[in-house]
């Protein structure tokens, strides 16, 4: 019995989201056709200039706002900020340090420090359970 590999394929949302670009301001070729894994990978490894420009200068996808912010998507959508930013807008927001976006880079500290202290907890158990593992 013979296997015939097939070319894993994805659609342009999903690729987009890995590249972690914005679907809407690819070009159109990119969102009309799929995208193979092996094209994906030539895309990361040598992104052309429209990727490049996009990841410079957005419009970012909401993930990518939020990183970029410091804060979750939820804490966006809290925000009020529901479309994608660009750099520029990201650093006007960055500048202007709405009361928002404080609370919500507060929140994202405190959840940040939380996680930190249960894992260090976790490590601590694991420790002293004497598992082997450790």
């Amino acid at each position: 019995m013979t296997s015939h590999q097939t070319a894993q394929t994805m659609k342009p949302a999903t690729a987009a989201k890995k590249l972690g670009v914005y679907l809407e301001a690819t070009p159109a070729e990119f969102q009309e056709g799929v995208v193979s894994r092996t094209e994906l990978n030539a895309l990361q490894t040598d992104p052309p200039q429209w990727l490049q420009d996009l990841r410079r200068n957005g419009p970012h996808p909401r993930p990518v706002v939020a990183a970029k912010l410091g804060i979750s998507i939820a804490g966006l959508a809290r925000g009020g900020i529901t479309e994608a930013l660009t750099t520029e807008q990201i650093e006007a927001l960055k500048q202007e340090q709405p009361e928002w976006l404080q609370k919500e880079r507060a929140t994202q500290a405190e959840v940040r420090k939380e996680a930190a202290r249960i894992a260090q907890r976790n490590a601590e158990r694991e420790r002293q359970s004497g598992d082997p593992r450790s």
